[in-house]
């Protein structure tokens, strides 16, 4: 499905989100990991855009957790032909398909678009004794395993390359990295609220109402440069440390649909991107605009594939 088309089907343009003035219909899209995740913010974002702009009606969104995402990747996988269904995904899912040893893969699957990237933050509790990023880093690099750092996804996903490439970054060995997984940023804030880890490492938008409420505060953020929605972070190069790291998130579908059927997911997401609510979205959280669609996606997919594999086997875990 990789080398299909998106403009294959024009004999059922009819079919098409954007061919037709009527919504499309029972769109059903699947989050792998805990509501308040950063999928599930971008999932329902993007189900709320499609309705609010009248692209589709009635956009189910639904959590499958389990297994950095896994789990909800083998269920897209085994929903083959089902041309309603899609799945939100990332970098997370990448990585987790080789830590998890899992026997989906995304080339299992029918890309559709690559949404939005972000970048990542360090983030510690209100009552945190790391007041800088100097701070924390001095206390990690004194004792690596005894400054724990949780993050929102499985070994090999997102939360977990940014701390180990931090740590390379600031001369502490990987392997003595004391990391903490949790399922999503819904199970990751408590942990960091409760100081149940000494920081967390994982993409800053998930964490806005927090920040904005005083519970939370940005040591650093992965960015080139400073960002506007948290701007009294400063950037990690910006502090001294030769590092910039940006998550990606984008949305497949199962194998073996239809050319008409991805069609209308492309059709759909790209005039769900073109909409004035949509680039209100990516301004309020932060997001910087990464869309691309198709065999395009296909492609960026397989190179992300090969250099996240190459980072594990660095680190001994694929």
């Amino acid at each position: 499905m990789l080398a299909v088309s998106a403009c294959g089907a024009t004999a059922e343009k009819e079919d098409s989100g954007s061919g037709s003035s009527k919504p499309v219909s029972g769109l059903r899209l699947m989050v792998p990991n805990t509501p308040g995740s950063g999928y599930d913010v971008t999932a329902r974002t993007v189900a709320q855009v499609m309705q609010d702009s009248k692209v589709a009606s009635g956009v189910q969104v639904y959590n499958l957790p389990g297994a950095g995402g896994t789990v909800g990747l083998q269920r897209l996988v085994n929903e083959k032909g089902n041309g309603k269904l899609a799945m939100q995904m990332g970098l997370g899912v990448v990585g987790s398909a080789y830590t998890s040893k899992s026997e989906a893969t995304l080339t299992d699957t029918t890309p559709l678009a690559k949404l939005i990237e972000e970048a990542g933050a360090i983030v510690v509790s209100k009552d945190s004794p790391y007041k800088t990023i100097d701070d924390l880093v001095t206390a990690w690099k004194k004792d690596p395993k005894k400054v724990a750092v949780g993050g929102g996804s499985s070994p090999g996903g997102p939360d977990h390359l940014l701390p180990m490439q931090l740590a390379k970054a600031v001369g502490i060995e990987p392997k003595k990295v004391n990391y903490v997984s949790y399922d999503g940023g819904g199970e990751l804030l408590p942990a960091i609220l409760g100081n149940k880890i000494a920081f967390g490492a994982s993409g800053y938008g998930e964490f806005l109402d927090q920040i904005e409420a005083g519970q939370v505060r940005v040591l650093a953020v992965t960015s080139e440069e400073p960002i506007e929605a948290v701007k009294d972070a400063p950037t990690l190069k910006g502090s001294g440390i030769d590092l910039v790291f940006t998550n990606w998130r984008g949305i497949v579908a199962p194998p073996g649909i239809t050319d008409a059927q991805k069609k209308t997911w492309i059709d759909t997401l790209t005039t769900m991107h073109d909409s004035k609510e949509w680039k209100a979205e990516l301004t309020k959280r932060g997001w910087t605009d990464a869309f691309v669609t198709g065999d395009e996606f296909g492609s960026y997919l397989k190179d992300q594939d090969k250099s996240v594999a190459d980072l594990l086997a660095e680190l001994g875990l694929a």
